[in-house]
């Protein structure tokens, strides 16, 4: 188990915790003084010649529930040997994420530290993705985790939770960097998942125990996505995205950034080909990431129901072949086809039914493809 000793945590939670404290204060805090228990030893003047006098009065203050912090931390840590919680100073602290600008100064842990050194690659995405964004999320985090990279993500619904399953496919596994206190998960559905990541991957936060799913705290956390990564993977996103923020911090932290292009009619698709446009990497396989990294190929095979659908196959449907690659009302394929309404949506309902087709909202279908 990584941890400060109890004094040392508590001179910690109190140095971060404290409100008005911000990330830059403490840290000229620590410049001046040295560990957060070599800062309490000094008197608040002398701190008010480092931050302003009203942080300097907030923390001669210590807030009144930090005792039951630092026991609710402490039993936390003593109940699992998998949980740890990582200073600035701690060997086992992410060396890329200390290369950044804003890296934490605490961090906690569950699950297996030794990949917050493993080399790494952010996925990230819409919470709103199509079908056949959540296949190609799985299959490119599959692919990357059996290249021997680490996934990391943010735990959200569509985009991030389909790259840590498909990450947990390899043995890269996943990390995955949450906007709450390791004792609660977001979203709720999400509750499985995070129990398999604590177990074959990691999950990490800088929030301290109980702390609720805040929005402010999303975007945050973002830079450490990011930080943690050689390079950071959008699958789909929007205009206005959170992804875009992480693609953004990415290229500030001096990373590489990559995107997956999908159509010219899917919201879905347009922050992807705004960050092309922007320079970023257009990719349309892992191997294309890897490649660019400088690694190897992956070692294993995808799975079977990975492998795309051949020519063949699609050239002996015709709903499929009448779809194509791009959204399509059943009117379209109507006239596209010329099969009766009903007729056409007998078989859209069994390719649904067979993960070939989605229905988006709408009244559109899209074809997914696998690979």
């Amino acid at each position: 188990m990584s941890v400060p000793d109890r004094d040392e945590l508590a001179a910690w939670l109190r140095l971060v915790e404290t409100p008005g404290i911000g990330r830059d204060s403490a840290r000229k805090l620590l410049a001046a003084f040295g560990p957060p228990q070599a800062v309490f030893e000094h008197p608040p003047d002398a701190w008010r010649e480092v931050v302003p006098p009203a942080q300097a009065a907030a923390l001669a203050r210590p807030r009144e529930d930090l005792a039951a912090l630092v026991e609710s931390t402490w039993q936390w840590l003593a109940a699992d040997a998998h949980r740890h919680v990582l200073t600035l100073g701690d060997p086992a602290y992410p060396r890329l994420l200390l290369e950044t600008t804003d890296p934490p100064l605490l961090l906690y842990a569950a699950g297996r530290l030794e990949l917050l050194q493993a080399p790494s690659i952010a996925v990230v995405g819409s919470r709103h993705a199509t079908a056949q964004g959540l296949e190609n999320a799985r299959a490119f985090a599959a692919h990357l985790s059996r290249g021997g990279l680490t996934v990391v993500s943010g735990l959200a619904a569509g985009i991030d939770g389909a790259a840590h399953e498909g990450a947990l496919e390899g043995a890269g596994s996943t990390i995955a960097v949450v906007g709450t206190g390791l004792d609660r998960v977001y979203p709720k559905r999400h509750a499985p998942l995070a129990a398999r990541i604590a177990a074959e991957g990691l999950l990490l936060s800088e929030y301290p125990l109980g702390m609720p799913p805040l929005a402010g705290n999303f975007p945050r956390r973002n830079r450490i996505i990011s930080g943690l990564a050689l390079g950071t993977l959008v699958v789909e996103a929007a205009l206005q995205s959170g992804s875009l923020i992480t693609a953004r911090l990415a290229l500030e932290q001096g990373r590489e950034v990559f995107a997956i292009p999908g159509s010219i009619h899917a919201p879905q698709s347009r922050g992807c080909h705004a960050l092309i446009k922007q320079g970023a990497k257009l990719v349309e396989s892992a191997q294309d990431i890897l490649e660019e990294l400088h690694l190897p190929a992956a070692s294993a095979s995808p799975p079977p129901d990975a492998a795309p659908e051949s020519p063949a196959a699609e050239a002996g449907d015709p709903v499929l072949a009448a779809l194509g690659h791009d959204p399509a009302t059943l009117d379209a394929l109507v006239a596209r086809t010329g099969w009766p309404a009903a007729q056409l949506n007998a078989r859209l309902l069994e390719l649904e039914l067979e993960g070939r087709v989605a229905r988006l909202p709408g009244q559109l279908f899209q074809r997914v493809d696998r690979g």
